[in-house]
């Protein structure tokens, strides 16, 4: 057994699992209070109107365990960017879980999920849900495979190999075929789990992973690793995503730009100084998990460099969703057969006004 399944386990999210739990939570939904939050008003001051705002607490769920994937909420919690924003404390809650049914249960105010798994919440399930951000500008879902071994860097080098492909993933990889011609025929397909033993063995050729967590654990461990990214390849997507309900949207609209600008501070952290990111991981917030230093490291840089910031990033802030990328999602849903629109699904209004309100956090840069 590699160091992997010992430490991070399964780092992909079950679409299915969330579309069960969703089902169930949604009967619940009349009963549920929706967000913790509440709009502050002068009563609430107590004195003048120039005073902080006050919401409260706020429970954020994470799609995964508390690793570097959060650095920037570390920042935000370690640095007090969510005490400055008005909160009086900020749990965020280890995963995994794609935050759907706990959104909808009222559990939780804000969930970090992916396009997928909300998107399938939406379209099969009728959540009441949005992505008003996205950390992750682009899909970090990767065929991941040795050079030694299976040495798939192309669509065409995988005809006629072994792909191991985890139960929940076999959507998202029949749609990464479509959109590059092929079909299950033109390969084999695997059942595997999420340790990538099977792939160091040799009895795959290429193993479904992520380009931060399975790769670079590889890498550690001393085997020459080859990508083939999906995002890359025909199938990008929003990942990390911010994602509500319609109600707080319509009730707890300040809190949730308050949120947003306190997450925007801690990732413009992360993204300038991703060793200090791994560092909160490693000995603070996930110091009970044995994470590797080394790998953190690397998780925490490969993120901030190629996961976190883009051209859109760039010119319009952190955390942004171009009209293109937001149509690019909507493709790869479709192609993993869930149909959404990019209404439905995104609702980039609070993030706009966050940035019209607070012009100099779209320079994270500095």
């Amino acid at each position: 057994m590699t160091q992997l399944a010992e430490v991070f386990g399964s780092k992909v999210r079950s679409v299915a699992a969330a579309a069960a739990a969703t089902a169930a939570a949604l009967t619940l939904a009349a009963c549920s209070s929706g967000s913790s939050g509440e709009e502050p008003t002068a009563a609430d001051s107590g004195t003048a109107s120039a005073e902080a705002a006050s919401y409260g607490d706020l429970t954020v769920q994470l799609s995964w365990i508390k690793n570097e994937e959060f650095a920037g909420e570390f920042f935000a919690d370690s640095e007090g960017y969510y005490t400055e924003a008005g909160f009086e404390t900020v749990n965020l809650v280890p995963g995994p879980s794609t935050g759907v049914a706990e959104l909808v249960s009222g559990q939780v105010d804000v969930a970090l999920s992916d396009a997928v798994s909300i998107g399938a919440g939406i379209g099969n399930e009728g959540a009441p849900l949005k992505i008003i951000g996205a950390t992750y500008q682009k899909n970090p879902f990767t065929v991941l495979s040795l050079a030694d071994g299976g040495n798939i860097a192309t669509v065409e080098d995988m005809v006629g190999k072994r792909i191991g492909v985890q139960d929940s993933n076999t959507s998202l990889f029949t749609a990464l075929l479509a959109a590059n011609g092929l079909t299950a025929d033109d390969v084999e397909i695997v059942p595997v789990q999420y340790d990538p033993a099977p792939l160091v063995a040799g009895e795959v050729d290429g193993f479904i992973a992520y380009l931060t967590n399975e790769s670079l654990i590889l890498e550690h461990e001393g085997y020459d690793t080859v990508n083939l990214p999906f995002a890359d390849n025909g199938l990008p997507f929003v990942a990390e995503t911010f994602t509500v309900t319609d109600e707080a949207i319509a009730s707890d609209r300040e809190m949730l730009k308050a949120f947003l600008v306190a997450e925007i501070k801690g990732w413009t952290d992360a993204v300038l100084d991703p060793a200090e990111g791994s560092r909160l991981a490693v000995e603070e917030y996930g110091s009970d998990l044995g994470l590797i230093p080394e790998v953190s490291a690397l998780g925490a840089t490969t993120q901030a460099e190629d996961l976190v910031v883009s051209d859109e990033t760039a010119e319009n802030g952190l955390f942004t969703i171009s009209e293109e990328l937001q149509a690019e999602t909507i493709a790869s849903l479709e192609g993993a057969g869930i149909t959404v629109t990019a209404e439905q699904l995104f609702d980039m209004s609070l993030l706009t006004e966050v940035y019209e309100e607070n012009p100099e956090l779209v320079d994270y840069a500095g």
